[in-house]
């Protein structure tokens, strides 16, 4: 007994989802566990879709690798792709980044573990991020055990926030330190307020 072709079609439409989501090759036997049908038939549907790929104006091709399928761009459009991928990226500075590009900025050198210490939760993802935008380099390493990295600011900072050196940046006189903890105190308060 034949599948209908709205069956067939929610079938194509479940491989296109979890061949797109994956993004690396998927075996045979885990799309027809998916889908919930033997592998010829899965493999039968996989080869249906490649050929509507092939002889459609479209960007993405399924390609098979041993045993396995996956989705990809079609090379002919490499240069769309290279147009997008070539434009500069604009840079955001969350919250999280800036409360640990301030802390790097006082504090440098320093190191993940004194960070996160002052901040009080990980910071991994904020220092790869500021790292990754130029504002914040390794400048060493600690002479302790494991020598962890020390953190500092690059150029490209004291240029984007308008320094000509670290000690320009506005100094924390003891009534601003007090405003910093106060204000630090509510939101704490205000989070665990029921």
């Amino acid at each position: 007994m034949e599948n209908s072709d709205m069956e067939i079609n929610k079938l194509e439409a479940a491989i296109e989802a979890v061949l797109f989501t994956m993004g690396e090759s998927v075996e045979l036997s885990k799309i027809s566990k998916a889908i919930e049908h033997d592998e010829q038939t899965t493999r039968k549907i996989i080869y249906n879709l490649m050929d509507k790929y092939n002889s459609e104006d479209r960007g993405i091709k399924i390609i098979e690798l041993e045993d396995s399928f996956q989705m990809c761009t079609k090379t002919e459009m490499y240069d769309y792709l290279i147009k997008v991928a070539s434009q500069p990226k604009k840079q955001i500075l969350t919250d999280v980044m800036l409360e640990t590009l301030s802390i790097i900025a006082y504090k440098q050198p320093v190191t993940r573990t004194e960070i996160e210490g002052i901040r009080g939760v990980k910071c991994d993802h904020a220092v790869n991020k500021l790292i990754e935008y130029n504002l914040v380099t390794e400048v060493g390493r600690l002479d302790a055990p494991g020598r962890p990295l020390l953190f500092g600011t690059t150029e490209d900072f004291l240029r984007k926030f308008g320094v000509q050196s670290i000690e320009d940046l506005p100094s924390i006189t003891s009534d601003k330190y007090e405003d910093f903890k106060n204000e630090a105190e509510e939101e704490v308060q205000l989070k665990f307020q029921v």
